[in-house]
């Protein structure tokens, strides 16, 4: 980089409209860009460079060959010794496959991340947000509009996701996140009734099957996601927050078979 860019300065842009900084070559801000959004400092992670970031994405000032060369760099993140830069690759692939850009082996690379992440805490007092499944979910959904990606694996990732065995109970809306996720992929008009639902298959073989006693966090987190999936599924689900919502393509077959996942649970069966 020609000099080096600090918090105050990418302030400064945010404050300037995002407007480019005269005197700056572009590649040197999206390599710094990047570097920031690894960031194990929450202020430089979660401040001003990804606000910057998502407007030069959004408007195009990143353009197309940087936005792929960007994705694929977050795709080798994926397994980046540390949690933060992890999580936050997946929320920069999510604003590059939304601005309509996408190669396979991001699909690939997320997925062996999403169900081996081990690190599923939303937030921390040192680290800030973490998220590792609230922003895996935001990009699942992102990859599961995409027409040239087959929404079957996705949602039988989700699912594996749910069932990994973890003592961490979602405190951070991580369900409400997931839930969205699963209901946008199921607006998928290529889905039949029966691929809809064949992924509830072994969430409901697993909660039938728990030992008896206290709910272990894993079942309780797949009960409340599905519990938010069924509020989507009978309102519609939206991809933007201009109150218009879409119907899943077989929402009437998706609640049935959600009922009688959720009555595995329910206490008065």
């Amino acid at each position: 980089m020609t000099d080096s860019m600090k918090i105050t300065d990418w302030m400064t842009i945010h404050e300037a409209d995002c407007a480019p900084p005269p005197g700056h070559r572009l590649d040197d801000l999206v390599a710094e860009l990047a570097r920031a959004l690894g960031d194990p400092d929450p202020e430089v992670r979660d401040g001003y460079p990804y606000a910057v970031l998502a407007t030069w994405i959004e408007r195009g000032v990143i353009d197309r060959g940087r936005r792929l060369a960007l994705g694929d760099l977050m795709a080798e993140r994926f397994t980046h010794p540390r949690t933060e830069a992890r999580t936050f690759a997946a929320l920069v692939l999510e604003m590059i496959v939304r601005e309509g850009d996408l190669r396979p082996a991001w699909v690939e690379a997320f997925a062996a991340w999403y169900r081996s992440e081990t690190d599923l805490r939303g937030h921390d007092a040192a680290l800030g947000w973490l998220h590792a499944v609230a922003h895996g979910a935001d990009l699942l959904a992102a990859f599961g509009l995409r027409p040239e990606v087959d929404p079957g694996p996705l949602l039988a990732l989700a699912a594996e996701r749910l069932l990994t065995p973890t003592d961490h109970l979602f405190g951070q809306r991580e369900d409400d996140r997931l839930g969205k996720a699963l209901a946008l992929v199921l607006t998928r008009p290529d889905l039949s009734p029966e691929r809809s639902t064949a992924w509830l298959e072994p969430v409901g073989t697993a909660l039938a099957g728990r030992a008896p006693g206290p709910m272990p966090a894993w079942a309780s987190n797949a009960v409340r996601t599905l519990r938010a999936l069924y509020l989507a599924a009978d309102l519609g689900v939206s991809a933007k927050r201009d109150g218009n919502r879409a119907p899943l393509a077989h929402g009437e077959a998706v609640k049935a078979r959600l009922a009688e996942v959720l009555d595995l649970v329910f206490p008065y069966s």
